[in-house]
């Protein structure tokens, strides 16, 4: 499916070609969605450089995913999909740009480019040039970046105080499962972050270099730099993340361990309390003559509930001290 965007008196309009029409020569920003060979070379035509196929962009080669064609530069990143679920699910990106046309190819849907063509479709500030619509593009990219980051953060100062505060009250099994399982979703979660920021950071660069090929003017190519360092402070967040996770899950390991030893702590106090009354009754009972026990008809029925009545009574003092 293509998708193009053409100047209008408020910004950007949206077509949605149908297949078989032509493309329109006047647009600024060519959306490919899922193309076909015939919208493919459609769009080659018109940008005037050959854009790469599926199994190109799938490539994880830097070569294959930055260079340059005779009529364009090919840039290919990673964005987040689907940043809601317990595996974040990322999908590449190809942009295709010079100083005239901008070329975005996808296999998925990222917000980013939902975001950003409600935007240029409203906002007539931005200037009709690819350069300009990749520029709103990255703005509304590293922006996601960081909500992402700073989400999984307030996450993890959730986490912390359920671990450090009602954990060490409540003592519960399955209180630390459910701590060891968010952790595990929020790694995951930066893991994927710091994906997209590494493919990001490596792109801009790349456009930095090559800043004659989009003819980038001096306020551009600092705005480059600005996006840089902008990913590169969110990937030191996502560093120091990395690091509090690592930290909380020792902590929750630990707090497991310590429940394990006070356990058995009560058993070995238990064991201490009762064996030398059993070894004792042990030794007097080797003469069964002198135990009147044995020829009590209720004896062995007296002898089981007390048994009974010790494991509901341990059971009990274990529901008191939050044991289990």
């Amino acid at each position: 499916m293509i998708i193009a965007y053409c100047p209008s008196v408020n910004g950007l309009e949206r077509i949605e070609l149908a297949p078989g029409t032509p493309l329109p020569t006047t647009s600024i920003w060519i959306d490919l969605v899922a193309p076909s060979q015939d919208e493919q070379r459609a769009a080659e035509k018109l940008m005037g450089a050959e854009i790469p196929t599926r199994e190109e962009i799938a490539s994880i080669e830097t070569s294959e995913r930055l260079y340059l064609e005779p009529g364009a530069v090919v840039m290919t990143a990673q964005l987040p999909i689907a940043t809601r679920t317990i595996d974040p699910i990322l999908s590449s990106v190809t942009f295709v740009a010079n100083a005239k046309r901008l070329v975005t190819v996808r296999y998925g849907e990222p917000k980013s480019i939902a975001l950003l063509s409600r935007k240029i479709q409203s906002d007539g500030t931005i200037a009709h040039r690819g350069p300009a619509v990749l520029f709103a593009m990255l703005d509304i990219i590293v922006d996601r970046c960081a909500d992402e980051m700073e989400a999984a953060s307030a996450r993890y100062d959730e986490l912390a105080v359920q671990v450090f505060g009602d954990g060490l009250n409540t003592r519960k099994t399955a209180s630390y499962q459910d701590a060891i399982r968010q952790l595990g979703q929020i790694g995951l979660h930066v893991t994927k972050m710091h994906d997209v920021c590494t493919s990001l950071a490596r792109m801009l660069i790349y456009m930095n270099t090559h800043a004659k090929r989009f003819d980038l003017s001096e306020d551009q190519v600092a705005e480059v730099k600005m996006f840089s360092r902008d990913i590169h402070s969110i990937k030191e967040h996502g560093d120091a993340l990395d690091n509090k996770l690592a930290f909380l899950l020792d902590a929750t390991v630990g707090l497991v361990t310590l429940e394990q030893n006070q356990i058995s702590k009560i058993f070995t106090v238990l064991g201490v309390i009762f064996l030398p009354p059993t070894l004792i009754a042990s030794i007097y009972g080797m003469n069964f003559d002198k135990m009147p026990e044995l020829r009590w008809e209720l004896g062995f029925p007296f002898s089981i509930g007390l048994m009974l009545l010790s494991i509901v009574a341990t059971f009990l003092v274990f529901r008191w001290k939050k044991l289990l």
